[in-house]
C-alpha cells in the first residue's frame, strides 16, 4: 500500500513513517520543508505525483499562542488544508487520515470525552482544528479523524522548541533541582509511538469518522511529572501548584481526557495505560525505570 505522510519530520509524523515502513508499507514521507500544506497547489501536485492509496496528515499549526496572533495562518493550515486534502483523496478514491486534537473541547466536563460529545473549543487553535474536522466531514469519502492528546516522542517537538513535556521536566530537574507543576489540569499523556502503532494496525480496517486515540487512564500534569521523576530515578524537589499560579493569556481546557470509545466498540483499541507507555519511553531514551 502506498502511503503519503505529511509533516514526516515532526514528533508524530516521524514515528508514523517508521511504523508503517516496518510493517512493509510503501511510505513516502514529506517534511515541512518538502511540502507547505498551506499551499494548496503544492498539495495537489504532490498527491498527483505520488498517487497514494492513503494520505496521512500530521502537519499543523500547533503553537497555541501563535494561532491567536495569526488567525489567517491557523485557518489556512488547520482548516483549509485538511479540507482540500480530503477533497483530493475523495477525487482519487484514496483514504484520508487526519490528526486532530483534544483542544476541540472546552475541558469543562468531569469525565472523559467521547467522540459523540459536543466540541466547543476555547481558543483559535482548537477552533481552527474543529473547523478542519468539519470540512473533512463535509467532503465525505473514506476518512478518519484521529484526535490525540498530550503527545510525546523521541523526535523534536517543533511547536515547543524541540522539547516535549518529559524532556522539559528532566531538563529542569537537572538544571534547577526543583520544579513546580499544576495539579488541576488533567490529560492522558500519549506516546507518539503508540499512536503510530494504532494507525498502522487500522490501515486494513474499515474504521471511519472521528476516532479518539490516546493512552488509557488520566493524570494531572503534577502526577505526570511525579511519575516521570519516579520512573527515571531523578532526584528533584517537586511542588504542586494551582493553574492560577501560572496566569495564561490564552484559555486552555483544564480537562483534556479523551475516551477511545469507537476503538473499544470495534474491538481494535491497542492504546496502553499511560504509565506503561511512559516507562517504555524512558527506557527508549536511556533513562532507567524503577525496579529494572
Amino acid at each position: 500500500m502506498k502511503i503519503l505522510v505529511t509533516g514526516a519530520n515532526g514528533q508524530l509524523g516521524a514515528d508514523i513513517v517508521a511504523s508503517m515502513a516496518n510493517a512493509g508499507q510503501d511510505v513516502i514521507g514529506l517534511t515541512h520543508e518538502d511540502l507547505d500544506i498551506g499551499n494548496l497547489m503544492e498539495v495537489k501536485n504532490q498527491i498527483m505525483r505520488v498517487q497514494p492509496q492513503v494520505v496521512i496528515n500530521t502537519a499543523a499549526f500547533h503553537n497555541v499562542d501563535a494561532c491567536e496572533k495569526d488567525m489567517a495562518m491557523a485557518k489556512r493550515i488547520n482548516t483549509d488544508a485538511p479540507g482540500f486534502m480530503a477533497r483530493m483523496c475523495r477525487y482519487r478514491s484514496a483514504r484520508f487520515i487526519h490528526i486532530s486534537t483534544d483542544y476541540v473541547f472546552d475541558g469543562k466536563q468531569n469525565k472523559p470525552y467521547a467522540e459523540s460529545d459536543n466540541a466547543t473549543p476555547l481558543n483559535v487553535y482548537g477552533l481552527s482544528k474543529l473547523m478542519g474536522e468539519k470540512k473533512i466531514e463535509a467532503e465525505g469519502g473514506d476518512y478518519m479523524i484521529a484526535r490525540v492528546s498530550a503527545l510525546y516522542g523521541t523526535h523534536p517537538c517543533r511547536a515547543k522548541n524541540g522539547l516535549n513535556f518529559i524532556q522539559l521536566m528532566l531538563k529542569l530537574a537537572r538544571e534547577k533541582g526543583e520544579v513546580r507543576v499544576v495539579n488541576d489540569e488533567f490529560v492522558s499523556p500519549t506516546a507518539t509511538a503508540d499512536v503510530a502503532n494504532q494507525l498502522t494496525r487500522l490501515l486494513s480496517s474499515d474504521v471511519q469518522g472521528i476516532t479518539h486515540m490516546t493512552s488509557e487512564g488520566q493524570c494531572s500534569w503534577y502526577e505526570f511529572a511525579d511519575a516521570i521523576f519516579r520512573n527515571s530515578n531523578t532526584d528533584v524537589k517537586l511542588h504542586s501548584a494551582n493553574s492560577l499560579d501560572f496566569p495564561a493569556k490564552i484559555a486552555r481546557p483544564k480537562y483534556s481526557v479523551l475516551e477511545n470509545s469507537l476503538l473499544k466498540r470495534r474491538g481494535v483499541n491497542l492504546m496502553p495505560q499511560w504509565e506503561e507507555s511512559l516507562k517504555n519511553y524512558l527506557n527508549t531514551i536511556n533513562y532507567t525505570t524503577n525496579g529494572e
